[in-house]
C-alpha cells in the first residue's frame, strides 16, 4: 500500500512539474470522452423520443392503406389504389377477433375558419373507435357518435392546435366554425399530444365523421386507410395476419400464385423496429466518431509519455543505479499515463454532460444521461491510459544503467 501511494505522488510530482503540457496533453482525452458522453446522450434522448412519438400513434397500432399493387407491370406504391372499402372496415370489425377497434379514416387539406380567424388544417374523417385506436382523449367535450356518423352530422373534434389558433383561451365546445364555408358545431376538444414520429404537428388537426369528410368536404367513395388496434401487444402479429387473409379473401387476391396485395400493412411493432434500427444506425456512427476522439487523446498520451522518458533518462538511470526494479519503473510511468488519462476522462464526462444540457437549453434537442454510457467512458479513458501509456514504460523499464547516467 505503502509503495504504491509513494508511486502516485511520484507520478503528481512528475505531472506537476509540467503543468500547461500535461492540461494539453489531458484535453485530447477531455475532447474524446466527452464527445463520447455528449453524443451518446444526444442520439439516446432522440431513439427514446421517437419511440414515444410511435407510441402516440396509438396503443398495438395498425395502419391498412390502400396500394402496393402492379397496374401494367409497374409495382404501384402505397396510397396509389382506392381498392379498400366501408365494407373491408365493416369485415374487420365482424371477422377478426384479435382486433379490439377499428376505423375508416380519411384525410384532406382545409382551411377552417371562426370569426375573423382562419388556418389551413388536416381535416379527418373517422369513426366512433377512432380515439380508441389512436389512444387519444378528450381534454374536454365528447366525440362525436356512430349516429352523427351514419347520418354525416356536421359536428367536429378539434385539436389542441386548432382550438387554441381560432377561439384563444375560451371553451370552443358548443361553437360553430366553418370548414370549406361549410358551418360545423365542435363538440369536443381533444388532449394535446405533441410532434409525430416524423416532426409534424399532431394536434394540428380537425376530426369529423368519416361521412361527413367523405361526402361533404372531399366527394369521394375512397377509404383514405383502415386504422386499427389489436386486443393486446401480443395479439399485434396475429391481428396483422388476420387481417391480410381477409383482404385476400375479399378481394380475390391468390397469394400462392404469386398475385400481389393491394394493400399495406404496416404495424406499430414495425415501425418501432425501423426507428430502432435508424437509432442503431445513428449510434454506430456517433460510436465511431468518439472512438476517434478517444484514439487522437490515446495518442498524444503515448506523445508525452516517450517525450517524458526521453527528458527523464538521466533520472531513470539513478534510480536504476540505486536499486530500483525495472518493474518500479515500469509501474511509475504507467501510473502517470493512467492518471493523466483517467483525470482526463473525469473532466470530460463533466463537460459531455455540460454539453448536453446546454443542447438541451439552446436547440431543444432531446437528451438522456445514461449511466452505462458514463461508466463505459470512464472505464474506456482508463484502458485508453493503460494501452497508449505500456510502452512509454516499457521502453523506460528497459533503459540500460549506464547508458542512461551518460545521457546528456
Amino acid at each position: 500500500m505503502t509503495k504504491g501511494w509513494n508511486i502516485l505522488k511520484v507520478a503528481f510530482r512528475a505531472l506537476g512539474r509540467n503543468t500547461l503540457r500535461s492540461l494539453l496533453t489531458a484535453l485530447g482525452m477531455i475532447i474524446g470522452v466527452a464527445c463520447v458522453v455528449a453524443t451518446i446522450g444526444i442520439g439516446d434522448g432522440a431513439r427514446l423520443q421517437r419511440a414515444e412519438r410511435l407510441r402516440s400513434l396509438g396503443t398495438n397500432f395498425l395502419q391498412v392503406n390502400a396500394g402496393s399493387h402492379s397496374a401494367s407491370g409497374a409495382h404501384q406504391g402505397a396510397g396509389t389504389s382506392s381498392k379498400l372499402s366501408g365494407d373491408d372496415v365493416e369485415a374487420i370489425r365482424r371477422e377478426v377477433p384479435s382486433v379490439a377497434y377499428v376505423t375508416a379514416t380519411i384525410r384532406t387539406a382545409a382551411q377552417v375558419v371562426q370569426g375573423n380567424q382562419n388556418l389551413s388544417t388536416s381535416v379527418q374523417g373517422g369513426e366512433v373507435d377512432w380515439p380508441h385506436v389512436r389512444a387519444w382523449n378528450l381534454a374536454s367535450g365528447q366525440f362525436f357518435t356512430d349516429q352523427d356518423n351514419r347520418v354525416a352530422a356536421k359536428v367536429c373534434v378539434l385539436g389542441q392546435t386548432v382550438a387554441t389558433n381560432l377561439f384563444g383561451s375560451e371553451d370552443p365546445v358548443g361553437r360553430v366554425m366553418r370548414i370549406k364555408n361549410i358551418p360545423f358545431r365542435v363538440v369536443g376538444v381533444l388532449e394535446a399530444k405533441g410532434a409525430s414520429a416524423q416532426g409534424h404537428d399532431q394536434d394540428d388537426l380537425v376530426i369529423a365523421p368519416y361521412e361527413t369528410v367523405r361526402r361533404k368536404i372531399m366527394g369521394t367513395t375512397a377509404v383514405g386507410s383502415i386504422l386499427a388496434s389489436a386486443a393486446s401487444n401480443d395479439l399485434v402479429p396475429l391481428a396483422q395476419e388476420e387481417i391480410t387473409a381477409l383482404l385476400r379473401q375479399r378481394h380475390r387476391i391468390n397469394a400462392a400464385a404469386g398475385q400481389a396485395d393491394d394493400f399495406s400493412i404496416r404495424s406499430q411493432v414495425e415501425m418501432l423496429q425501423h426507428a430502432a434500427d435508424e437509432s442503431q444506425t445513428m449510434a454506430t456512427l456517433l460510436w465511431s466518431i468518439a472512438g476517434v476522439s478517444l484514439l487522437v487523446g490515446g495518442i498524444g498520451i503515448m506523445n508525452i509519455m516517450l517525450v517524458s522518458v526521453t527528458e527523464r533518462t538521466r533520472e531513470i538511470g539513478l534510480r536504476l543505479a540505486v536499486g530500483a526494479r525495472g518493474s518500479d519503473i515500469r509501474s511509475q510511468f504507467l501510473v502517470e499515463a493512467v492518471v493523466l488519462s483517467v483525470a482526463g476522462g473525469a473532466v470530460g464526462i463533466v463537460a459531455g454532460i455540460g454539453i448536453q444540457r446546454a443542447i438541451a437549453v439552446l436547440a431543444g434537442w432531446p437528451v438522456a444521461v445514461q449511466g452505462d454510457a458514463v461508466s463505459l467512458a470512464f472505464a474506456f479513458s482508463s484502458l485508453v491510459g493503460v494501452t497508449f501509456g505500456l510502452y512509454p514504460a516499457l521502453k523506460a523499464s528497459r533503459l540500460d544503467p549506464i547508458e542512461a547516467l551518460r545521457y546528456e
